[in-house]
């Protein structure tokens, strides 16, 4: 199981990449695409959606589950990963690359400190 080093975590199994311009990448991880098994659905909130952590901004629909998305960060979706529309399974293949759900613009960057590094994910999936 793959825990990227450079990428900042929740507890609710999402990632975040600093992209250093103001904007960060969101996905799930590599445990919760395992865990849920083959991704079939992914609705994600439109570009434009203003979010506070913790909020919704999708879910992920597998074969057996729905599982909610958790926004680590205050942000508003810049971009969504239109690929998932045809392709949900990208993120059972890639969830770190091609998987990745939303690029958004970062209300408050001091927030990315308050995640868990890969170390401190490892630990809670453990």
């Amino acid at each position: 199981m793959s825990i990227p080093a450079d990428l900042k975590y929740t507890r609710e199994h999402e990632w975040i990449k600093d992209n250093g311009d103001g904007t960060a990448t969101i996905g799930i991880t590599d445990f919760a695409q395992g865990e849920l098994g083959d991704i079939v659905f992914v609705e994600l909130e439109p570009e434009g959606t203003a979010f506070s952590k913790d909020d919704t901004f999708g879910t992920v629909e597998a074969v057996k589950t729905v599982s909610d998305l958790y926004a680590p960060v205050d942000g508003e979706i810049q971009e969504i990963n239109e690929k998932l529309e045809d392709d949900p399974e990208l993120v059972n293949e890639d969830p770190y690359g091609d998987g990745w759900m939303v690029k958004v613009k970062l209300h408050d960057e001091s927030q990315l400190d308050d995640l868990l590094s890969a170390e401190e994910y490892e630990d809670v999936i453990a």
